[in-house]
């Protein structure tokens, strides 16, 4: 196992759970609207037998049941999977590792995994993970957030953070790059890496619109972890500087009285031969 993958690992554990509650002021709501295309793309109609991999409060299943599929949904966080269970009954969810299913091999028909990938230390392990609990024939939907000058309800506060000078420590260089799958020839080749097959990318966008600058702080700083604890580890003066930066950033995107934030993903699928 290479140096740091525990470290990374217990990070987003305990990230991702102190942020059940927040999650959806923002962060939550933005993948919410995306988790249709993602089911599309693993071709999740009724009776597919489909598994969520780091799903959160639990949406994609819950998308995927109203559909008529079986779902089962998987989140490396207690707190998730408590807030999933609260929010979506009749779904199977359980605490679990994308880098080692605890499901046999070809236990599903389709797989879906969104926002999760960018935070793997091992993805190309959790790939092959994921084909290895389809079907032949079985479809995998996985989605990343487009770089931030793309993404901006992301990169509003990544550029608020650099314009106040602060930058990373050293340790976070070993974390996964946020936007290593972006760029679609190394999402493409993540899947082919993993021999699924008809590999396609594609970009989807869509405007969120939030109140005012308060709604889009909080909810920013209560839907990321990684960013938003390298925000709230700063003394006072720094995070009022990143504050105010957030809000001069965020005037380009004001539109009818509110905000009007850019956010932009991508989505890769293909197929178990």
């Amino acid at each position: 196992m290479p140096p740091g993958t525990e470290a990374v690992k217990d990070l987003e554990r305990a990230g991702w759970g102190a942020r059940a509650a927040t999650y959806g002021l923002l962060t939550g709501r933005i993948t919410a609207r995306l988790v249709a295309p993602a089911l599309d793309a693993a071709g999740v109609v009724a009776g597919t037998r489909v598994l969520d991999v780091g799903t959160g409060p639990g949406d994609a299943a819950g998308r995927a049941a109203e559909r008529g599929a079986v779902a089962t949904g998987l989140d490396i966080a207690d707190e998730m999977v408590a807030l999933a269970r609260r929010s979506h009954s009749g779904i199977d969810f359980l605490r679990g590792d994308a880098e080692d299913l605890p499901f046999a091999d070809r236990s599903f028909d389709a797989l879906v995994s969104n926002f999760t990938i960018n935070h793997l230390p091992r993805p190309e392990r959790a790939i092959r993970e994921f084909a290895r609990v389809l079907v032949p024939g079985g479809r995998v939907a996985v989605s990343t957030w487009d770089v931030p000058a793309r993404n901006r309800f992301v990169g509003i506060l990544v550029d608020a953070v650099r314009a106040s000078g602060v930058t990373p420590p050293a340790a976070a260089s070993a974390a996964p790059d946020p936007d290593r799958f972006a760029d679609d020839d190394e999402l493409r080749d993540l899947l082919r890496g993993a021999r699924f097959a008809d590999v396609e990318v594609r970009s989807v966008s869509l405007i969120h619109r939030v109140a005012d600058v308060d709604e889009l702080w909080q909810g920013i700083l209560g839907g990321s972890v990684r960013t938003a604890g390298l925000v709230m580890r700063q003394p006072v003066r720094t995070r009022r500087s990143i504050r105010a930066a957030v809000e001069r950033l965020a005037d380009e995107y004001r539109a009818d009285g509110a905000l009007a934030i850019p956010a932009r993903a991508k989505i890769a699928h293909g197929r178990k031969p």
